[in-house]
C-alpha cells in the first residue's frame, strides 16, 4: 500500500509539473518579465520546468512498476498517470483559466475515464 501511495503521490507531482510546462506558457503574455519572449525562449523555459516534471514521473513509474517490485502493471500505470493528468489539467484549468468552463460533456468524459479505470483493474 505504501508504494501505491507513494507512486501515485509522485505522478500528482510530475502531472501537475507537466501541466504548468505545457499550458502555464500560455499566460506569460499577462506577466510583465516575459512580454519579450520569443518562442525559443518559451520552450527552454517549459523544458526546465518538465526536467521536475521528468524527476517525478521516472521514480514514480519504477517505484510503482510490480516487475520492480510496485503493486501496478504498466497497463495499470498508464491509466492511473492519465486520469491524474486529467484531475490536475481540470483543476490548473479552472484556477488560473477562468474564463474556460467545466461543462457536462467534460463530466461524462471524466465519468468514462473513471470506468476505463475500473476495467483495467479488473482481474
Amino acid at each position: 500500500m505504501k508504494k501505491a501511495l507513494l507512486t501515485i503521490g509522485l505522478l500528482v507531482l510530475s502531472n501537475t509539473f507537466m501541466t504548468f510546462a505545457w499550458y502555464g506558457h500560455l499566460k506569460f503574455k499577462q506577466m510583465n518579465w516575459s512580454a519579450n519572449l520569443g518562442l525559443v525562449s518559451i520552450i527552454f523555459i517549459s523544458w526546465g520546468i518538465a526536467l521536475f516534471e521528468y524527476s517525478f514521473q521516472v521514480p514514480a513509474n519504477r517505484i510503482g512498476f510490480n516487475e520492480n517490485g510496485g503493486p501496478f502493471s504498466l497497463w495499470q500505470l498508464k491509466v492511473i498517470q492519465e486520469v491524474i493528468t486529467l484531475v490536475v489539467f481540470t483543476v490548473f484549468t479552472l484556477v488560473f483559466f477562468k474564463d474556460e468552463t467545466f461543462r457536462l460533456n467534460h463530466f461524462i468524459g471524466f465519468v468514462f475515464l473513471i470506468l476505463a479505470v475500473y476495467f483495467i483493474f479488473k482481474k
